[in-house]
């Protein structure tokens, strides 16, 4: 602490947090049974907004032991119970003298600080990053209230300096939520223009299309059944299973097995050859989120259970079938045919096999393909920038709390985020 202290801004001090808060009260709900009280448990923080939600409406009598600390308008909460996830919020007045689990921190400046400054303080990465240090657990991470008051806030002595800061961080964040919604508006219509456009290619069905099913066009092979003991961490062959495969995607990285050497009837019938379509068969029934398809590329991956194989003709292009495989008219047939539990679902093979997918001439085939090749390319630039925009605001708020907190938010060297010499990152803000 001595090392920052002889670093301090002009009018600036260094506290512990436990110096700073006043003791919050605690209460027991119980013995007011038939009194109703709204609840705050460790999880009605959304960890991105920090906006409280799900909050539960309940009788003293039925509050449960967790429900003991008392929290009043402009209360600060943190949640101590797996801290990286970042659930901080700022208590509005709806929520005066409600409760909260004991699993959040409660923080209430003396009067001496303001209770908005110390919000911003739990959202810098300097916190954070000494959360992640202390906390402690297997299974549920966390840190004690008493690891939390020793953290060290530096903070300006002036009050009415606090509360200049934390206008600044208001008018800065809002401008930065703004940009970002306005980016991430602009990623999705980009996307939404792709899929528009490979959905009505398959709908409006070109001069001289015929219908058949995927058996009558192609082989369809299932997986096979590899013994989990023969996997290793390196090898000859890589084992695809359904967590190497999304969209367009082998994801050869995500828990990769290997096998060495196999038999040689066994390679002729798992080993999966460049053009092959394969196409994931089991996920959360009624979700959707499985019939991944993906074109095979290399010639050392093994086809595992639960996915199959879709091997084409030479009058048949794979690329072709994998866009009209991303389409409702594909997966509205391959779904109707799910089973399975409650939890997982479940595409046999046949529903493939039965498949009607359309057949336009080679020609047309490969004239559909490359444009929609043209439209993907275009499309995949466009998310990047979309992308690239939405990180670089994620890393200017955090810059601008770190200059917060580090006294460099002088009254003339920052008014507002529009005198920014970054003229980059105001940029982002600005458009």
């Amino acid at each position: 602490m001595k090392q920052r202290q002889a670093q301090l801004p002009e009018g600036w001090e260094v506290k512990e947090l436990g110096e700073v808060l006043v003791k919050t009260e605690m209460i027991d709900p119980t013995k007011k049974p038939n009194e109703e009280f709204i609840y705050l448990d460790v999880s009605s923080v959304n960890k991105e907004t920090k906006e409280i939600e799900n909050a539960t409406v309940l009788l003293g009598k039925d509050a449960p032991s967790r429900a003991r600390k008392l929290i009043r308008v402009n209360d600060v909460i943190f949640a101590t119970v797996r801290p990286t996830h970042s659930r901080v919020a700022l208590i509005p007045e709806e929520y005066d003298r409600q409760v909260c689990s004991t699993g959040y921190f409660v923080l209430r400046g003396k009067d001496f600080i303001f209770n908005q400054y110390l919000f911003y303080f739990l959202l810098t990465d300097e916190f954070n990053q000494q959360m992640e240090k202390l906390q402690k657990g297997a299974s549920y991470p966390a840190v004690t209230d008493a690891e939390v008051k020793s953290i060290s806030l530096l903070f300006p002595k002036s009050l009415r300096e606090q509360q200049r800061i934390v206008a600044i961080l208001d008018e800065a964040f809002a401008a930065i939520a703004k940009a970002k919604a306005n980016a991430e508006q602009n990623l999705n219509n980009a996307k939404e223009l792709f899929e528009s456009y490979l959905q009505g290619v398959f709908e409006n069905k070109g001069e001289g299309w015929e219908e058949k099913t995927l058996g009558e066009i192609a082989d369809v092979i299932g997986g096979y059944s590899f013994k989990s003991t023969d996997f290793k961490k390196e090898g000859k062959y890589q084992v695809l299973r359904m967590g190497n495969v999304r969209p367009g995607i082998i994801r050869e990285n995500e828990n990769p097995v290997y096998i060495d050497k196999l038999d040689r009837n066994i390679l002729e019938r798992a080993l999966l050859l460049p053009n092959d379509v394969i196409i994931t068969q089991t996920g959360t029934k009624n979700k959707r989120d499985y019939g991944f398809t993906v074109i095979i590329e290399k010639d050392n991956y093994l086809l595992n259970q639960r996915i199959s194989a879709i091997r084409f003709p030479k009058n048949y292009l794979p690329k072709f079938f994998l866009y009209f495989s991303w389409t409702n008219l594909f997966k509205d047939q391959y779904f109707a045919n799910e089973t399975g539990t409650v939890g997982q679902g479940n595409v046999g093979i046949g529903a493939i096999t039965n498949a009607v997918v359309p057949l336009p001439s080679l020609k047309q085939q490969q004239a559909i393909v490359e444009k929609l090749d043209a439209l993907s390319t275009e499309t995949k630039k466009l998310e990047a920038i979309y992308q690239q925009k939405i990180n670089d605001l994620g890393e200017l708020k955090k810059s601008v709390l770190q200059k917060a907190f580090s006294g460099q938010l002088s009254e003339s060297g920052f008014a507002g985020l529009k005198d920014r010499q970054d003229k980059g990152k105001r940029k982002l803000i600005e458009k």
